[in-house]
């Protein structure tokens, strides 16, 4: 009981000192153009207010690679970063060293990962020395960065999310107008730990393309639709029954704090060739979603972005960044903002199609020692920024933002 009103104390404290440390460090992809090689990484110093836009460059000596597209914190000294054209994962230390890459992962898209392996879609038929039909998850060792075991899924796999074990892929079939099958359909859900295929749950969406947040047991997936007839759709897939609600917009970016989903989601139509952006907030558990994201002065400044390209919330401030892409061919922009409206930083101009945006933990917080009189009841995130409860010796990050070392073996 002492540790939870430890807990009560401090998250008022921190409530009210909110915006004093709402500054925070973010790291930024920029994909570039599609094999133009002219991938890069942003990095926004929040202690000195300045953006670097050719940061991996500049630390390395050498070009990040073609089309980076997702970014994760495996733990507090190393990143993992999927660049797609390239056919590596290339991972960074939180000062922006180079230490390592995979190499035998072609066509890699997603990443997520439990601290120990890290776990990475491909839409390629191949991985080192196995062939595939459809598309793949590889298990790579944290330690030798070399793929341990795979596992084969449903055609062009996108968003990979992690819950209880178990690995939720969602397949796309984003080559369907090239290759000879239709767009994909379904969730995947494989055992992590023997990377062998238990089952797959059909959504009756099509092409089910792009990043998958979570918030505890609910995922939120991007349904694209065909970009003629059919139109795109936002799944929220509860892990715990396998069971879905289909919303009829798209969540094309989205992100979550831990309890509610925030979603941008782009509507293109090759019959218009117009793009609709839609706004929506959406609650998992009570399966309604509400025009917006945090009050109207965010939303309002959405509505005036050329081009809406990516959106994230911050699991530490809590804070929301969305960029900016404009033509898809010059400089994007990033926009801050607190949970109330406030501005984080004015506008800051990045590279070419920003997005996948990272922020990391301040390194001056203090890990506080909790042993087993810690009440598992409270919310708390892992160090990739998800909702989650304290089952392992770990970890964990507070609603106050604190670092708290979790013994479970005391």
């Amino acid at each position: 009981m002492k540790t939870k009103f430890l807990f009560i104390i401090l998250f008022f404290i921190s409530y009210f000192f909110s915006e004093v440390s709402a500054q925070e460090n973010l790291i930024i992809c920029n994909e570039g153009i599609w094999q133009s090689d002219n991938g890069r990484l942003s990095y926004y110093n929040a202690q000195n207010g300045t953006m670097t836009n050719d940061w991996f460059r500049s630390i390395n000596g050498i070009k990040l690679g073609d089309t980076p597209n997702d970014i994760q914190m495996i733990n507090d000294t190393l990143i993992a970063i999927a660049i797609n054209w390239s056919n590596i994962i290339q991972y960074i230390h939180p000062d922006g060293t180079a230490c390592g890459a995979t190499e035998n992962v072609p066509n890699n898209r997603k990443l997520c990962s439990d601290g120990k392996f890290l776990y990475v879609t491909s839409y390629a038929h191949i991985c080192g020395n196995q062939t595939f039909t459809k598309g793949y998850v590889a298990k790579i060792d944290i330690k030798t960065k070399n793929v341990v075991s795979t596992c084969e899924v449903g055609w062009e796999p996108e968003g990979i999310c992690l819950y209880k074990g178990k690995l939720y892929v969602a397949n796309s079939g984003g080559y369907a107008f090239t290759e000879n099958h239709e767009y994909e359909t379904t969730i995947d859900i494989v055992d992590a730990e023997t990377m062998t295929l238990l089952r797959s749950v059909d959504t009756h969406c099509i092409n089910l393309y792009g990043n998958m947040s979570q918030a505890g047991q609910y995922l939120c997936v991007n349904s694209c639709g065909d970009y003629y007839e059919q139109s795109p759709k936002t799944i929220i897939f509860d892990c715990e029954t396998e069971t879905y609600t289909i919303f009829d917009f798209p969540s094309t970016s989205n992100s979550t704090d831990g309890n509610l989903f925030y979603t941008i989601g782009s509507e293109f139509s090759y019959l218009t060739n117009e793009y609709v952006y839609h706004i929506y907030t959406i609650d998992p558990v009570t399966k309604t979603a509400t025009y917006g994201v945090y009050n109207d002065a965010i939303t309002q400044k959405i509505t005036q972005m050329v081009s809406p390209y990516d959106l994230y919330i911050s699991p530490y401030t809590n804070n929301i960044y969305i960029t900016d892409a404009k033509s898809y061919a010059s400089s994007g922009y990033i926009y801050g903002y607190t949970k109330n409206g406030t501005e984080v930083f004015s506008p800051q101009k990045l590279y070419v199609n920003p997005a996948h945006i990272l922020a990391l933990p301040d390194k001056t917080t203090k890990i506080h020692h909790i042993n087993n009189d810690y009440d598992d009841s409270e919310t708390v995130y892992n160090l990739y920024g998800y909702k989650t409860q304290t089952t392992k010796t770990g970890i964990y990050i507070s609603k106050n933002r604190k670092k708290y070392f979790i013994n479970k073996h005391n």
